[in-house]
Order: structure tokens, then sequence, then C-alpha cells
């Protein structure tokens, strides 16, 4: 409730959903406190967990966001991830009776993470994040501020 109270600046969502409207003002807000790439990425990402906070306030906000290079996350009350890595094995997805065996998809190399705002298969251990947390992925893999 409330967002469209909120500043976009020269960002302009293109259709009505709160969605796009948080999504321009998260620009907005970033561009302000940023106007050159910043030099201090952890700084930058909790700045933007900042602003995930104050959108949250305003009801239901989880968010995935990307540069191209890293993947954030936000939950406001309902994500979920999980990360494969070799060796894959099957996954069976929980509303249909579907079994994938990742083995014949895959490298040895390969590392996928999914996100989701509920797991989608019953066999694999997926994480769930508490309200007001916010991960960072990058290639497949969960990042700590340490790593960036």
């Amino acid at each position: 409730t409330g967002y469209k109270g909120l500043a976009t600046g020269r960002h302009r969502p293109v259709g009505d959903t709160d969605s796009e409207h948080a999504f321009c003002w998260l620009l907005d807000r970033l561009e302000q406190k940023y106007p050159r790439r910043p030099a201090n990425f952890p700084a930058m990402f909790r700045y933007l967990a900042s602003l995930c906070d104050e959108l949250r306030s305003l009801g239901v906000f989880n968010m995935l966001l990307s540069d191209g290079e890293f993947v954030m996350t936000y939950c406001s009350n309902n994500l979920y991830w999980l990360t494969r890595r070799a060796p894959f094995g099957e996954a069976r997805l929980l509303d249909e009776d579907v079994a994938i065996d990742f083995q014949s998809e895959t490298t040895p190399d390969d590392v996928v993470t999914l996100i989701a705002t509920r797991p989608l298969t019953g066999n694999e251990d997926w994480v769930k994040m508490s309200p007001g947390e916010f991960s960072l992925f990058r290639l497949g893999e969960r990042v700590g501020a340490n790593q960036l």
C-alpha cells in the first residue's frame, strides 16, 4: 500500500504494477546515492537492502535483482533458494509427477542456484530465507560480503 507515492525520478514504470513502481523507485534511489559506479560494493548492497526494508514496510516485497554479475535476493515473507552442483542427481517436482535427472543436463563444472517463493522439489533441501534477509549470488554460488 502507498507505493504510488514513491518518487521514481526519471524512471517510469511501463505498466501499473507495484513491482514496476518499486523497481523504478529503487533505480532512482540508487542513482541519487551513486551517480557513478560505486567503489564499495558491500556498502552498496547493504544500502539496497535498507531500501528493500522500506518497501517491505509498505507490504509484501520479495525481490530478485541482477546487475548481470550478481543476483541479489530480498525476502519479505516467503523466499527459498537451493544450490545444485556435481554430482547432480534427480529432482522431483512437488506439484507434478515429474522427475528430472540433472546428471544428463549438466556438466561436472556447473553450479546452479534456484530461487523461488516456495520449494519446487520435494527431494532436495531448500533454504528458507528469514523476513528482512538479503543474499547475494554470483556464478551460481551464494557469496558473502568478504567475497565481493
